[in-house]
């Protein structure tokens, strides 16, 4: 079994490394959140286990960004912040699992075998997203509206897919820029109205409007 270990501490990352490689899993250890979120995307990992405390790209940004560009493995949070809020906002940002610091060994262990398991069985295909006569294809990422395909940017069909799921509730601006602009931290979170102002006008004959809502972000809703 193939594992990504992203964890900040050099002696943690070290002695788990050791422990985890001992039990007869492969390892692969990094401590940055931009090199985390690279190895990913490169390497066929079973399970992830994923610290959120990184610098570079935190935790979550990390977990955010990998899901917003279709990286399904599955995630264990390992972390010291060990509070509901926490766990529920991990889980909500597309964690699979969440074992607090300190913790068990042996539990870890336990823990990514079975994360590790869930993913060799045959997954059942996601359903299409559909808002009026937009119909969002989650397989292969394109959006019809009827039976023609509308021509997005990769940066249009994501901030879209986000909406989409969500349809006539508000997604934050802040959230909407970690899903549409990943590990790309020279960008202002107001790059995202660039974005929303040129997906607005292709959906302008849609019968779909991208409504802003002040304070709260956007949404979608159809006609």
């Amino acid at each position: 079994m193939q594992v990504l270990l992203v964890e900040d501490d050099p002696s943690m990352r070290a002695a788990l490394e050791r422990s985890l490689s001992r039990r007869g899993l492969a390892i692969v250890g990094c401590g940055d959140g931009h090199e985390a979120l690279a190895h990913w995307r490169a390497g066929a990992f079973d399970v992830v286990v994923l610290d959120l405390s990184l610098p570079g790209l935190d935790g979550l940004e990390v977990l955010a960004a990998g899901r917003a560009q279709g990286l399904a493995t599955p995630v264990l949070i390992l972390t010291a912040r060990g509070t509901v809020g926490d766990r529920v906002l991990g889980l909500n940002t597309g964690a699979d699992d969440y074992l607090p610091k300190p913790f068990d060994l042996d539990e870890l262990e336990a823990r990514v075998r079975a994360l590790g398991r869930r993913r060799a069985e045959p997954a059942a295909p996601a359903a299409d997203l559909q808002l009026g006569a937009l119909r969002l294809d989650r397989l292969s990422g394109a959006v019809y509206h009827g039976s023609d395909v509308l021509e997005l940017t990769p940066r249009e069909a994501a901030l879209l897919q986000a909406l989409m799921a969500r349809p006539g509730h508000a997604v934050a601006k802040e959230r909407l820029f970690e899903l549409v602009f990943p590990g790309e931290p020279d960008l202002q979170v107001e790059a995202v109205e660039v974005v929303v102002y040129r997906l607005r006008k292709k959906l302008a004959a849609t019968g779909v409007t991208l409504m802003t809502l002040r304070g709260l972000g956007y949404l979608v809703k159809a006609a």
